[in-house]
């Protein structure tokens, strides 16, 4: 019989690699959105980019709080070693944060010669955070190693992870804009898809090339065939959402496909989650500290699980109330 020291752990495991993807896949594209504004020819579009994003924004980052919380509470043990390793690209992502919550009210308050300066950091901000979250995630692979070898995985996927959040802000764009501003979505998808492409194949082949445990997992038989429908799923979503950025049923106030590029968008995300959670289970800290290993006490797990088992429906409710309401074409973003 599994005891409760057994699958507690692993159910909050999952419970946090649940919030963490939803907060990578939510929050991707505005941060995405907020990396693509230079490339915005008229004001008036860079308005209308902030306004796409405007009412969602704070629900998308809910997740990571709570993301963060189940590391903090349920893997004591594990907490102080992966945030002691990672807090220089901690602080980075939080100044970035900041500096986008900062920006993004000033900028409609700004007088008009000020209100470059705000979209710059608005930017500046995205790309620091989308930045300092992929080394957080290259250094968590590869085990918080410092190794040369580790180092330069970690700066690959600080690379990737804001060209993927790029593509992810413009497929949104695709889908909450019309006219010139949804057309030049199109083209700055076009441009991200191919070195999105090049990012994940790169990563496909460094991940086993330096971690001999991700290699064993997944280039042992009969594991290879049974994870082939994961790189089969990615590569298949990624030749259709390239197909798709050619049509014309994505472009247009009657265009019925306009969002489907966001979905294949988010697949390639999910799956991609997927294999990340097969490669790194059942490590806090790849072969280091196992879930068990960092688990608070089961009494204390208890209290945990009460207390998620009320907020993470509440966030999931949130999250899916904003976006009802919110959703069709976006709207110019006013204050009161």
């Amino acid at each position: 019989m599994i005891t409760e020291q057994e699958w507690m752990p692993v159910v909050f495991w999952l419970l946090m690699g649940v919030a963490m993807l939803a907060y990578v896949v939510l929050d991707g594209y505005d941060l995405g959105v907020g990396m693509l504004m230079p490339w915005a020819r008229e004001d008036a579009d860079k308005d209308m980019m902030v306004a796409s994003i405007g009412p969602f924004w704070d629900a998308n980052e809910t997740w990571l709080v709570l993301g963060v919380g189940l590391l903090l509470v349920a893997f004591p043990k594990g907490q102080g070693v992966v945030l002691g390793a990672l807090y220089l690209p901690v602080a980075v992502m939080l100044v970035g944060l900041i500096l986008r919550g900062v920006a993004f009210d000033f900028r409609v308050k700004a007088r008009a010669h000020h209100k470059p300066l705000w979209n710059r950091l608005f930017s500046i901000g995205s790309l620091l955070a989308a930045t300092a979250q992929g080394w957080m995630l290259g250094r968590f692979v590869m085990g918080l190693e410092s190794s040369p070898q580790s180092l330069a995985f970690a700066a690959l996927i600080a690379v990737a992870l804001p060209i993927t959040y790029a593509l992810l802000g413009a497929c949104w764009l695709i889908l909450k804009t019309e006219g010139d501003l949804q057309r030049r979505a199109v083209s700055w998808a076009k441009v991200s898809w191919p070195a999105m492409v090049i990012a994940l194949l790169a990563i496909s082949v460094a991940t086993p090339w330096f971690s001999e445990t991700v290699r064993a997992r997944w280039f042992s038989f009969p594991n290879i065939l049974a994870l082939l429908p994961i790189p089969l799923m990615s590569g298949l979503a990624l030749v259709a959402l390239r197909g798709l950025l050619n049509s014309h049923r994505i472009v247009g106030p009657t265009a019925r496909l306009a969002w489907l590029p966001l979905v294949l968008a988010i697949s390639v995300m999910l799956v991609g989650g997927m294999g990340l959670a097969y490669s790194l289970y059942p490590y806090i800290v790849l072969d280091q500290i196992t879930v068990w290993d960092a688990a608070a006490a089961p009494s204390s797990l208890w209290l945990i699980l009460i207390g998620t088992s009320i907020s993470l429906p509440a966030i999931a409710a949130y999250t899916f109330f904003v976006y009802r309401v919110f959703g069709g074409k976006a709207t110019a973003l006013s204050y009161g």
